[in-house]
Formats: C-alpha cells, sequence, structure tokens
C-alpha cells in the first residue's frame, strides 16, 4: 500500500474521529452524555440528519448555519475535524513508513505498531483537551484518567513484545547503560532491570514524578499567594502526556505550555485586556506543549543535549 494511500486513509478516520471529538468537547465539561441523545442542534435541539453531519463538507454546504433554525455553526467544529484528521494521517504516515523497514509482521513492527497508536491517540486526546480548557477551563478526567488509563495499557503491550535483552539496564562496577537487541560482543555486568520493567517503570516513574513536581509547585504557590494558581486537572493532564510520551518529553511540553502561556498573558496585558490576577487556560498551552513534544520531542531533546556536550 502507497505512503499517500496510508495518508488518506488516515484523513478518513482522523475526520471522523474529529467528529466525535467535537461531541466530545461539547458534552463532557457539562457532565452529559456523549451517546444520548444523538447529533443534535444546541439551539432548536433539532436531530442532525446525517447528510447533514459528513465532517467540514456539510459546515460547508450549510454555509455555517443550521439547517432548520439558521443558528450559525462555530467554526471551532471544522478546525477540530481538520486538525484530528491531519494529526491521524500523520500517524497513518508514521505506520506506513515502519511497516515499509519490516517484510513480516515480527515483534518490532508489531510493536512499532502500538507506538503509533499511542501517537494518534494522545493527539486525539490534547485537541480535544485543548479545546475544551480554551472554552471552558476545564480538562475532564474522562479525558486525562482514561487517557494515563490507555497509556498505561499501551506500554504494557510494547513491554510484551521487546526482544530478548533489548532495553535492559545493566549495573557494572564503573556505570549503568543501557543495551539493545543485536549489540555485539558479550553483555558486562549484572542485569539491574530486564526491558520490560525498565520500559514499566520507567513510565510509572514519569508520571508520578510530573504530578509530584506540578502538586509541589501548586501548594508552594497556595503557600505563598493565599490562593490557587494551578489546578488538579493540569497535573492530570502533564501526567497524561507523561504516561504517553516519557518524563522528559512531559517537561519538554510543560516548558513550551508555559512559554507559550506566558507569551499570551503579555499579549494580553499590553493590549489591556487582562490584569496580573486574571486566569488563563493553561491546560490549553500545555496541550499544544505536548502535541509538538509528541512530534519533535525526541529530536529536540537531541539537539538540546548534544549543546549540552
Amino acid at each position: 500500500m502507497s505512503l499517500h494511500l496510508f495518508e488518506a486513509f488516515g484523513l478518513f478516520f482522523g475526520l471522523v474521529f474529529g467528529s466525535f471529538l467535537n461531541v466530545c468537547i461539547a458534552r463532557l465539561p457539562k457532565h452529559a452524555s456523549i451517546v444520548h441523545p444523538g447529533s443534535h442542534c444546541p439551539q432548536c435541539g433539532t436531530p442532525i440528519r446525517w447528510y447533514n453531519n459528513i465532517p467540514i463538507l456539510s459546515w460547508l454546504l450549510l454555509r455555517a448555519h443550521c439547517r432548520d433554525c439558521k443558528a450559525p455553526i462555530s467554526l471551532q467544529y471544522p478546525v477540530v475535524e481538520l486538525l484530528t484528521g491531519l494529526w491521524f494521517a500523520l500517524a497513518a504516515r508514521h505506520l506506513s513508513e515502519m511497516l515499509a523497514s519490516v517484510t513480516l509482521m515480527t515483534d518490532p513492527s508489531i510493536r512499532g505498531s502500538v507506538e503509533v497508536l499511542g501517537f494518534g491517540a494522545v493527539g486525539f486526546l490534547l485537541i480535544g483537551l485543548l479545546v475544551m480548557d480554551w472554552q471552558t477551563h476545564l480538562l475532564p478526567d474522562a479525558f486525562t484518567l482514561t487517557g494515563i488509563g490507555l497509556a498505561a495499557f499501551l506500554v504494557c503491550t510494547q513491554a510484551i513484545f521487546l526482544g530478548p535483552k533489548e532495553g535492559q539496564i545493566l549495573l557494572t562496577s564503573h556505570s549503568i547503560h543501557l543495551t539493545s537487541a543485536g549489540s555485539a560482543g558479550p553483555d558486562t555486568g549484572n542485569v539491574f532491570l530486564t526491558g520490560p520493567e525498565a520500559l514499566v517503570f520507567g513510565r510509572l516513574f514519569a508520571v508520578v514524578g510530573v504530578a509530584a513536581m506540578l502538586l509541589l509547585i501548586r501548594w508552594l504557590y497556595q503557600a505563598i499567594r493565599h490562593r490557587e494558581g494551578l489546578g488538579l486537572g493540569d497535573v492530570k493532564l502533564l501526567a497524561m502526556i507523561a504516561a504517553f510520551l516519557g518524563f522528559w518529553p512531559a517537561i519538554l511540553a510543560l516548558f513550551i505550555g508555559v512559554l507559550t502561556a506566558t507569551g499570551y498573558a503579555v499579549f494580553l496585558l499590553v493590549r489591556g485586556r487582562a490584569v496580573l490576577a486574571s486566569k488563563l487556560p493553561l491546560g490549553t498551552f500545555i496541550a499544544l506543549g505536548g502535541l509538538i513534544s509528541a512530534q519533535f520531542g525526541n529530536r529536540l531533546i537531541e539537539a538540546y543535549a548534544t549543546l549540552l556536550r
């Protein structure tokens, strides 16, 4: 199957999931069911016909207005659908490139497929959380905690398909170092952690580590300023990113989030649209950082580490 065909399938499924994501964005912050009732106009309550519910196309054909009551339909709907579609197309591209490097469905290719599934899932969740926090300043547990659980399942699945000695940590008299499958020469030192243990415990450490760090910052801010400056939703959000991506990519997401949030705050202050006590949707910017980290994080971290050498 050609690369472009993979991307086309990814785009198609992404648009469908993006339409569902709009339902989640509209209902989860209100603690409403995402199943019942079916899709309907929020203004007049008229059920949306299937041919008026085609991602992006229906919005264009209806000229951004409800067919029945003529109420405007937010630009959010096609934008979320398009972003999700593009993210899934990107995931399909990664899958195609990964499968092209193997001739059989070997363990590495299965593990790579699980990684691509995680890439698609974290993008879906982060796009939804980005919009929800921007609109409502809420980060629903249905996305953050469910995301942590899904990431844990995917990590355990990856651990099952690790090759012999792959990813294990060896303890020698001088240092701890990593080995990989196919490495030349006999192993030296004693096994400190097997590959599956290193992967699972490493990701667990990442979740606990970033959550503890943000909880400490939250406590210090409250102790000094006597008011809440960081919500628990932000803590769960960063923990979810760490569950999918690992510790340092999550720290990168936090760094990008704080940096962009600060820039946005300065813009609002300069324009006179906010004061120092105004609340910002920090989760939106952390989610944006998570999307950047999921796509470019490893390369950015490696480039930064190279500068420090």
